[in-house]
């Protein structure tokens, strides 16, 4: 079977390293190549990849606002190659949903053993795209809702702020972690912004709002 591998890099000495080494070594495994941030998100949404190996320091946007565009509507694995180390910039790469962080200088044969991995991984696993809590539906390629039954047409933030909320029902995000999902880490403002949206969100529900929990000095959740 063969895999497709999107690879957001713009050093073309790695990307050619990394497509040579593939080549030889895995070649059921197909490498398409995006040179900044802008083309690797239109790579993303155009075609159904299996992993993406991102840079973060990217022209145009960096790998870590790219990966909050890509959370915000699908699942596909992610693993970051960067020569960002310091562990702020890994522990926030994890909070931004991805799945591995690989430090330059990195080994070529632990890279490749580490998109098997996730390969594997998420192969026998359907990843549903259309997310159900109690009455509300998200289709999150579509980018379509329905609450109660009737189709609800929301601004992209509060679109942004319900998908990230119901990917884990229950669960509490903080405010610090929506803003950052939903608006990217270079946004500079108050985190209350997440409650005026959240509170237009909520109206916009009708009836199922009320399923958009306030966790006291914590943040949200989203409960049946």
């Amino acid at each position: 079977m063969q895999y497709h591998i999107l690879m957001v890099e713009d050093d073309a000495k790695i990307r050619e390293a990394i497509e040579d080494y593939f080549s030889e070594k895995a070649p059921d495994c197909e490498v398409d190549v995006a040179r900044d941030g802008a083309e690797g998100l239109e790579k993303v949404e155009e075609k159904a990849y299996d992993v993406v190996l991102l840079d973060v320091m990217l022209p145009q946007m960096s790998g870590f606002d790219m990966l909050v565009q890509i959370r915000r509507t699908m699942d596909v694995p992610v693993i970051f190659m960067t020569a960002r180390t310091s562990e702020d910039d890994r522990l926030y790469g994890y909070k931004l949903g991805c799945d591995d962080y690989v430090c330059k200088p990195f080994s070529m044969a632990e890279l490749l053993a580490k998109v098997n991995a996730l390969i594997k991984r998420s192969k026998g696993m359907v990843l549903d795209d259309v997310l159900t809590c109690g009455e509300i539906e998200l289709h999150r390629r579509a980018l379509t809702v329905k609450a109660c039954g009737k189709e609800v047409d929301l601004p992209p933030k509060e679109l942004a702020i319900l998908s990230i909320l119901m990917e884990r029902p229950g669960w509490t995000f903080s405010r610090d972690t929506l803003l950052d999902r939903a608006w990217g880490r270079d946004y500079f403002g108050n985190d209350r912004v997440v409650d005026n949206h959240v509170k237009k969100l909520r109206a916009s529900l009708g009836d199922a709002g009320a399923q958009i929990k306030t966790v006291f000095a914590k943040g949200y959740k989203i409960t049946e």
